[in-house]
């Protein structure tokens, strides 16, 4: 069982930055892949970014791409996301989530653990 907790949210201005972290516990971290996903008021959940196990291959969301960064530290058992030239659109709740496979999944059904999530507000 894998537990995995979000933090770093906030409330931020248009055009600021935000780095989110995602601390994993009670596994192997490792053997993970790992994805960001969000969620807004209203609407469904959707893929933000993921990353492997290893941190050598990244997939995004085009609406994120560019402005979004997703890596981690395996040696400390967290995975993050940087966000960038922020908009209001990207106001949402944040998830994390681990995959236990070696590819790069977008689908959240994929995804086996999920965190409690992080509010992200953009203001304009």
């Amino acid at each position: 069982q894998v537990q995995l907790v979000e933090s770093g949210g906030g409330l931020v201005q248009t055009g600021g930055s935000l780095r989110l972290s995602c601390a994993a516990s009670g596994g192997r971290f490792s053997s993970y892949a790992m994805g960001w996903f969000r969620q807004a008021p209203g609407k469904e959940r959707e893929f933000v970014a993921a990353i492997t196990w290893s941190g050598g291959k990244t997939s995004y969301a085009d609406s994120v791409k560019g402005r979004f960064t997703i890596s981690r530290d395996n040696a400390k058992n967290t995975v993050y996301l940087q966000m960038s030239s922020l908009k209001p659109e990207d106001t949402a709740v944040y998830y994390c989530a681990a995959d236990w496979s070696y590819g790069l999944a977008e689908s959240l059904y994929e995804y086996d653990y999920w965190g409690q999530g992080t509010q992200v507000t953009v203001s304009s």
